[in-house]
């Protein structure tokens, strides 16, 4: 199991790094999930008698690693899903395609439904049953001239809308199996990275925000400068 890394604690939230490839919350693998962490952690530093107490406020896919908060009591829980529900927060993720993008900056909007039966999401139109509006925007930071560096701002925060609005316009994310069209096992990690988190602090009502960089020692991180994205 990966050492917790925590960005932020105190009574109500704790602030920690979702690493790539760990499942937010146990699923049918059984690998060690974050949301099962992060309750270990509490029950050992506070030696609390049973299961800990903490409340999942928002999810980040499996291979998508970065900031993530997690609740510590059911007031804060209550109070941070609904920013997340309102859209109160800010959350800007970083992706990098397969291709030199045509625009340096955008916006896409894409109506999309998830095929429980496959376990993926798809394209649809706005009339069909369980269709949902996707919005991003987008901005290219850099490119190898072969793969584009985007930051991206979600507006409607879709189960994998990055992967699959990205992958519609012709680029897909790097190591994008499912969305993409790379079939080689040899590339295991996602292009796609939650680096910025801003929200509002259930109690207090301070904003607060936390970045985190990639590792920069793997592909395709190390393909970038990275790290001058997250200089304050």
């Amino acid at each position: 199991m990966e050492e917790l890394k925590i960005l932020y604690e105190d009574n109500h939230v704790i602030v920690v790094v979702k690493p790539a490839n760990v499942p937010t919350q146990s699923d049918i693998t059984g690998d060690v999930d974050l949301l099962s962490m992060v309750k270990k952690y509490i029950k050992e530093k506070y030696n609390k008698p049973g299961e800990a107490y903490v409340g999942l406020v928002h999810r980040l896919d499996r291979p998508t690693g970065g900031v993530m908060v997690f609740a510590k009591n059911s007031k804060s829980a209550a109070r941070l899903t609904e920013q997340f529900k309102e859209h109160t927060t800010n959350k800007t993720y970083y992706a990098v395609t397969n291709g030199v993008v045509k625009f340096k900056k955008d916006r896409l909007v894409n109506y999309i439904k998830k095929d429980e039966k496959e376990n993926i999401v798809k394209l649809a139109t706005m009339s069909e049953q369980g269709a949902k509006r996707a919005e991003l925007e987008y901005r290219e930071l850099e490119n190898d001239g072969k793969l584009s560096l985007l930051e991206v701002t979600i507006l409607t925060g879709r189960s994998h809308q990055i992967r699959v609005q990205l992958a519609n316009t012709g680029f897909p994310l790097y190591g994008d199996f499912k969305y993409g069209k790379e079939k080689s096992k040899a590339t295991k990690n996602l292009g796609l990275w939650a680096g910025k988190l801003s929200f509002t602090h259930p109690v207090t009502k301070e904003k607060m925000t936390f970045m985190v960089c990639p590792d920069t020692t793997i592909l395709p991180w190390k393909n970038f400068r990275m790290e001058k994205y997250f200089s304050r």
